[in-house]
Order: C-alpha cells, then sequence, then structure tokens
C-alpha cells in the first residue's frame, strides 16, 4: 500500500465521528399514547395499500382512509414534539471511559453483583460524562433516583449503549 492510499485512509479514519443516541422522554402520556397509535395506524394503512390490487374497487377508499391517516399522525406528531424532551448521549473515547470507570470501583457487593463499577457513582458520573446537552453528575443521580424505574432505565441505557455502538464489520477477508 503506497504512502498516498495510507495517508487517505489515515485522514478518512482520523475523522470518524463518534457514535450518538437520543433518548425521547414524552412529559405526557396520553400525547405519547396518541403519536404511537398514529403511527401504527399509518403503518397499517400503508401495508394494507401495497397488498391492494391497483383496480380494486375500494382502493379510493383505502387511499382517502390513508390519507387521513397520515394527517392525524402529522398532527399527534406535531403534539408528541412539542411534549419531548430529547437527550443526547456521545461515545466517549476508550481512554476517557477506562479513566471514568477506574474513579468509580466497585465495592465487594458491586462485584458479586456482577458489575466492573460503583453502581452507586458510575452510571451519574458517565450520564454526565456523555451528556451532550450539559446534564450534570447531580441531576443524572436525581433522576435515577426520582424517575419511574423504566424512564431512569432508558436513561442509563442510552449513555450506556452508546459507549458499546459497533461501527465495524469483520468480513469474510
Amino acid at each position: 500500500m503506497s504512502n498516498t492510499t495510507w495517508d487517505a485512509l489515515e485522514k478518512r479514519l482520523d475523522n470518524i465521528k463518534k457514535p450518538i443516541k437520543t433518548l425521547h422522554l414524552c412529559d405526557d402520556t396520553d400525547v405519547r399514547d396518541r403519536y404511537l397509535a398514529a403511527k401504527r395506524e399509518v403503518e397499517q394503512a400503508d401495508a394494507y395499500l401495497a397488498g391492494l390490487a391497483k383496480d380494486a374497487e375500494d382502493r379510493a377508499l383505502v387511499e382517502q382512509q390513508a390519507k387521513k391517516a397520515k394527517a392525524d399522525l402529522a398532527s399527534a406528531q406535531k403534539a408528541y414534539d412539542a411534549h419531548t424532551i430529547v437527550l443526547r448521549f456521545q461515545a466517549l473515547e476508550r481512554q476517557q471511559l477506562k479513566d471514568l470507570m477506574d474513579k468509580h470501583t466497585p465495592s465487594e457487593q458491586d462485584e458479586a453483583n456482577g458489575f466492573d463499577w460503583d453502581e452507586e457513582t458510575f452510571p451519574p458520573a458517565l450520564i454526565a460524562a456523555a451528556s451532550l446537552d450539559g446534564i450534570t453528575e447531580e441531576a443524572a443521580a436525581r433522576y435515577r433516583k426520582s424517575w419511574i424505574p423504566s424512564d431512569a432505565l432508558d436513561l442509563w441505557n442510552a449513555a450506556w449503549s452508546v459507549q458499546n455502538t459497533r461501527r465495524t464489520d469483520l468480513g469474510k477477508g
């Protein structure tokens, strides 16, 4: 491989962006449910239309229903967006993650529970370090304690899973 080829590859490798994950948190469950139902309705209408013969007698009616479903989805999407907070998390560099883990070593109980870090202090520290929105460790710890369990788990999963995003493919030679 020539130096020119390597230089071009190296430039591309050096410019690969770190993965980002988002967490969408809707503050109104009715709005979220309405949005998800409207989304399903459009998916079902589109699937039904796709399987319908071009010359089917009721095609015009089905197309009209699909059009209404899409209008309903647009309205539900607007309401959902207005009630949704989007949090963004970015993968840390390998050494940065290792250093963070080293600062939050597990207790004997954490190790017995299968953790490689302090289960109380590491998650808020990682959430804060990975946050592109400026979440502090204090806020992350508070959310993990005060949010309902599923939302608190999703907050952790957004920050942790982006650290494990795979961008490689080990092809067959």
